[in-house]
């Protein structure tokens, strides 16, 4: 087939591939499935033109040199692999969607997709063009080197973001604590930074790189239940299983805290003043463990008090007052 001749082919190309431009955007974000199934379509259609015509999707740049022809010729190619980077990151979204994991493919889907346009646009360069990509990489390799100095503690965010990501550290909806206290659910996790809502209704923005290098505690795994141990000091003027029994009806009267596992009552220490004694519960999750902690004091002074128990004073206070007395 003469040059001339593929000119129809290469205006049906560009025709094509416009429309897909055009129905992709109008169909929108909301329907991936669809979008996906409208860009193979038309990429399909494009590549048969070309196969139909005999031209080859990478040697566009020596149909036409000049003029009308030129332009046609080159948009086509652009449009072709434009079209080709579409349908493979649709692709990546249907695998990441599939997987039903989205939020925690985020960084590596928008890796994908980089990589992706990235390799398509370096092929409209030397295929469309037929501009060499040696100059292009060397000069890119040394801007590559002046920006990564330039930006090495984005960068340590952005790779550390993907250490995390891979690595399964946590999703959104995840209560976790970090080595320094701090500790919330988090709300968003993006290339640079990770979000956590805390208990004080604030949200705190850390950077990528400090929860890599700081240990971090999922608190939401293997479930959202959190253990909760509460220490008293019981006058030692009744028995310790009486003590326990009156302690072990203050977790079977509380609302708040799970059955199962079954809530417990430790004995700590024991004196001549009191019996140190430790409540061990679970609450479904950290957002109710200061109520549940509360209904729990609430009880136990009420059941101690029923019961003809007294609270003992700390052993701090007692250390504190033989140490007054021993300097006077």
């Amino acid at each position: 087939m003469s040059s001339d001749h593929r000119l129809l082919p290469l205006i049906l190309i560009d025709v094509l591939g416009l429309a897909g431009i055009c129905i992709w955007h109008i169909q929108g974000r909301s329907r991936p499935t669809e979008r996906l199934i409208v860009q193979i379509l038309f990429f399909g259609s494009m590549s048969f033109v070309l196969f139909v015509a005999k031209i080859a999707p990478h040697r566009t740049d020596h149909l036409y040199t000049h003029g009308f022809a030129a332009l046609v010729s080159k948009l086509a190619g652009i449009l072709w692999w434009t079209h080709l980077a579409w349908s493979i990151i649709g692709l990546v979204h249907i695998c990441v969607r599939l997987n039903r994991k989205p939020s925690e493919a985020h960084l590596i889907q928008d890796m994908a997709v980089s990589v992706i346009y990235l390799g398509a646009t370096l092929s409209i360069i030397r295929f469309v063009f037929g501009l060499p990509l040696g100059t292009l990489v060397t000069t890119s390799g040394v801007v590559a080197v002046i920006l990564g100095l330039a930006l090495q503690n984005t960068l340590g965010d952005v790779f550390s973001g993907i250490a995390l990501a891979l690595g399964k550290t946590y999703v959104l909806g995840d209560w976790i604590r970090l080595s320094d206290g701090t500790e919330g659910r988090v709300t968003e996790t993006n290339w640079r930074s990770t979000n956590l809502l805390t208990g004080e209704n604030n949200i705190v923005v850390l950077p990528n790189s400090i929860l890599a290098r700081q240990g971090v505690t999922n608190l939401s795994r293997p479930d959202e239940t959190h253990l909760i141990a509460l220490s008293v000091r019981i006058a030692a003027t009744q028995r310790p299983c009486i003590v326990v029994d009156v302690l072990r009806s203050v977790l079977e009267a509380s609302t708040c805290i799970t059955r199962n596992p079954s809530p417990t009552v430790a004995l700590k220490a024991i004196d001549a003043i009191a019996i140190e004694a430790e409540l061990q519960f679970r609450v479904d999750s950290l957002a109710i463990g200061a109520t549940a902690k509360n209904e729990i004091v609430d009880l136990l002074y009420s059941q101690c008090k029923a019961n003809g128990l007294s609270l003992a004073i700390p052993s701090r206070c007692l250390l504190t007052n033989t140490a007054t007395k021993i300097s006077i």
